[in-house]
């Protein structure tokens, strides 16, 4: 990923110095075991652990004579230990190496974006908590529905984050196998023990069947649960460019003191960091595809699925990671306009009462056919016409024939919409 939208942390992930680093402590791990079976001696293992180290430049120089990268590490490697180097890599294959490193660092991806959802989250519930009771209107199909609050809006996306941060922690789980059971992953040429030593070594779990890889229905369903998250991040940045339009203004991204909105125009604000997460969000999906058609190798194995993984592992994982963090810094410098909320709330005459009406008018004896003729004849008059709706309705003789103009106050009621917002937030934070 390009600078702009990377974050150190997850970066480092993926940089050589990372990735050698890992494949040395599983060589390394391997070597102990392998010492303790008596495969090898314990003086060549004790070497690896001392002596072991490599160079990434003449890495690099190697692999382009040898063009494999895995013996250019081992090749760099021996040039560093010495003569008991013959002793590493004993039965095992490329695959042992890198399969068992693409685990550990998605494993280390995964802990850095479970934390960057918790931050999210927390600022979620503290702004959710803030607007609990700040009435806005609810929108279906992009037009006024029924009266809600912004603080439910954001519980909302508070329970979709917490459902994928459970989603990411099965996900890491189910990605961080290890797997060394060498050619064809039979163990024909190193024991199970050694599997199991550098699986525990490495805080990973033991592969049951790797068929000289580990099987990729894991990092499809890897990759495919960070694009969930990605999707309910576009979803939250949508939300908000559309209340941020100038004929709602509902609520906006912080606009800092001397930024810029247009080069062209000097009033505008932009929502470009919500724009931008839209824009990130396609880029995380964009790994599904891929990660899915990974999952069809030809028989034990093939390298189909390497160049895919080099590119989407970072990219999916640093996207998402610098994506999380925006979002979190988005939600809470967020500025909110609850006399806009009112604002857009009365807009239309109190047809956000439609259904309560609809409703008595069935509990007082009409029919609901006739009932919703009666409502939506008089919704229709204010919609062309620019009526008052409750005047409307008071004004026509089958309604007022069974409310009188007190019913018509009490069904005009805006708190009747948020009598159960406690019982909402109750089952999203619990008691506290």
């Amino acid at each position: 990923m390009i600078p702009r939208y990377s974050r150190p942390e997850m970066a480092a992930i993926w940089d050589s110095e990372n990735k050698y680093k890992i494949w040395l402590e599983i060589e390394s791990h391997a070597c102990d075991a392998q010492a303790e079976l008596g495969v090898i001696p314990h003086d060549a293992a004790r070497a690896v652990r001392q002596a072991g180290a490599f160079d990434i430049a003449r890495i690099d120089e190697i692999e382009r004579e040898t063009k494999h990268d895995v013996i250019a590490f081992l090749t760099n490697l021996a040039e560093n230990v010495g003569p008991e180097a013959r002793f590493v890599h004993q039965g095992m294959t490329s695959s042992d190496v890198l399969d068992t490193c693409f685990a550990v660092q998605l494993a280390q991806a995964a802990d850095i974006l479970l934390a960057d959802i918790d931050a999210l989250l927390a600022a979620l519930k503290r702004r959710a908590l803030e607007h609990k009771d700040t009435l806005c209107v609810g929108r279906s199909h992009g037009i006024h529905a029924e009266p809600t609050t912004f603080g439910v809006k954001l519980a909302g996306f508070y329970a979709e984050f917490a459902r994928n941060r459970d989603r990411l922690t099965v996900a890491r789980a189910d990605i961080a196998t290890c797997a060394i059971s060498g050619a064809v992953g039979t163990f024909a040429n190193v024991d199970p023990y050694v599997e199991q030593y550098v699986a525990e070594k490495m805080g990973l779990s033991v592969e049951p069947v790797s068929t000289q890889v580990i099987p990729r229905d894991r990092h499809a369903a890897f990759f495919a649960t960070l694009a969930v998250i990605a999707s309910s991040l576009e979803r939250l940045a949508v939300e908000i460019r559309h209340l941020q339009r100038t004929e709602l203004r509902e609520a906006e991204e912080y606009f800092a003191p001397g930024q810029k909105g247009s080069s062209a125009m000097p009033h505008k604000r932009n929502p470009i960091l919500t724009e931008n997460l839209t824009g990130l969000a396609r880029i995380v999906r964009a790994a599904v595809i891929p990660a899915l058609e990974n999952v069809a190798l030809w028989h034990e194995r093939d390298i189909s699925h390497s160049s895919v993984e080099r590119m989407i592992g970072p990219d999916a994982t640093v996207t998402l990671d610098f994506a999380l963090a925006r979002a979190a810094g988005v939600i809470d410098k967020l500025l909110v306009y609850p006399e806009n909320m009112r604002r857009s709330l009365d807009q239309l005459g109190g047809l956000v009462f439609s259904q309560r009406v609809l409703l008595a008018l069935t509990q007082k004896g009409m029919s609901r056919e006739d009932a919703y003729l009666a409502v939506q004849r008089n919704a229709m008059r204010v919609w062309e016409k620019g009526e008052d709706f409750k005047s409307a309705l008071a004004a026509d003789r089958d309604v007022s024939a069974h409310l009188d103009s007190a019913d018509l106050d009490e069904l005009f009621d805006m708190a009747y919409h948020t009598k159960h917002v406690a019982t909402i937030f109750k089952r999203v934070f619990g008691e506290a």
